[in-house]
């Protein structure tokens, strides 16, 4: 995250200028002042008693020592079927599935793998903060295709004019963080077209797909002329609301999984075996998991949306994710990182400025963005908090 400038000792030239991200600072400051935190993206609750049930009795079963370098077959087997049922997209569990430590490691393996020296990486701004630092570890350079609200939209202009000679690949993030934006049809044929004429690999980040209340997500790979092109990437994090097992996972045409798993192999080489396994089962008992997820963070995502609204914020409301970005104007503020530092002793709440997302720290100036995985009472408690802003 590029908002510190001076030179970090012992650091290579390659990551100057990655501070520590804002989820951590944001996240000490909740602690530090008791704030209720809506800036980083995890549930304040566990997800399914009977996926948790499943990883207690896999640890029971033996299942405690290095997976395959893979990963565990049964989740292999059950990601080659859920892409299939889901998606109608067919792949080999035995060639084209790989299990990560969850999807930041798909993407940093894929990036150190696909990337030489040099090479450019095309980025919708405003993006998850890994991605620029990964293309850095690369020594690939970050180009940003720049989404303009309040929709998020980008034209083919816009899309042609960041590829270069350079270009190697595109980094797609749909159903998007932080803006909660669904790709439209029309903007993955964009996205496609662009891939196929200058002969681009394409990156997915696809963690949210189970979780959009509005439109459906439709996977870039099931595109004409995509599938052998597209590296996609997904986890169970987001879905089954169990951040801390890392349990992520690729999916590709055979030697573009390979050469991705050679990177892997020297960054993890295997983890979390027994979550493995209860994801495995999650992934095949099919969409009650993925509806009621849906469910429950809609009804949340109105709550806090609404409430924002009635606070005085410009929101701009989500169609995916676990967040909704706001705009401070209205409040009297401009500065949405100053007005973040800010809020947790102003107020006890915690949230993310969007300007940690861009390439060029001036973009998103003004807004910010909440996190609305928390249970109904805390998002109550943290909307009361708010109205002292008024």
């Amino acid at each position: 995250m590029r908002r510190v400038m001076e030179r970090a000792p012992y650091l290579n030239a390659r990551l100057q200028g990655f501070a520590t991200t804002i989820f951590d600072e944001m996240s000490s400051l909740a602690l530090a002042t008791g704030a209720i935190n809506l800036g980083q993206g995890f549930p304040d609750t566990d997800g399914p008693t009977d996926v948790a049930e499943a990883a207690v009795a896999a640890i029971r079963a033996g299942h405690n020592q290095y997976a395959p370098g893979l990963g565990v077959p049964a989740l292999r087997e059950a990601v080659s079927e859920h892409q299939r049922a889901c998606y109608g997209l067919e792949y080999d569990p035995a060639t084209e599935v790989l299990v990560t430590a969850g999807a930041t490691e798909a993407l940093a393996a894929a990036l150190l793998s696909l990337c030489e020296v040099g090479d450019e990486v095309l980025v919708f701004d405003p993006a998850y903060d890994a991605y620029g630092a990964v293309a850095a570890m690369a020594g690939a350079r970050r180009r940003s295709v720049t989404l303009q609200p309040p929709d998020w939209h980008f034209s083919a202009e816009d899309l042609e004019a960041a590829v270069t000679a350079r270009t190697r690949l595109v980094l797609l993030n749909s159903p998007h963080n932080p803006t909660g934006k669904v790709m439209s049809g029309d903007e993955l044929e964009l996205v496609a077209r662009c891939c196929t004429e200058h002969d681009l690999v394409a990156v997915t980040d696809e963690v949210y797909e189970h979780l959009v209340f509005d439109g459906s997500h439709v996977p870039l790979a099931s595109l004409p002329g995509m599938r052998e092109r597209t590296l996609t990437i997904s986890s169970s994090g987001k879905t089954f609301g169990f951040t801390g097992w890392k349990v992520g996972w690729a999916c590709g045409p055979a030697p573009l999984v390979h050469a991705v798993r050679t990177a892997k192999q020297f960054l993890t080489y295997a983890n979390a075996t027994p979550f493995q396994h209860a994801v495995a089962e999650a992934l095949a008992a099919g969409t009650k998991y993925f509806d009621q997820a849906a469910i429950e963070l809609r009804a949340r995502r109105d709550q806090l949306c609404d409430g924002l609204a009635a606070l005085g914020f410009v929101v701009f409301r989500p169609a995916a994710t676990y967040f909704t970005v706001a705009d401070i104007t209205p409040l009297g503020f401009d500065d949405g990182l100053d007005f973040c530092r800010r809020l947790p002793e102003r107020c006890g709440v915690v949230a993310v400025p969007l300007s940690a997302f861009y390439e060029d720290p001036a973009g998103g100036a003004p807004l910010v963005r909440f996190a609305f995985c928390k249970r109904p009472e805390v998002l109550d408690a943290a909307l009361e908090r708010l109205g002292a802003l008024g």
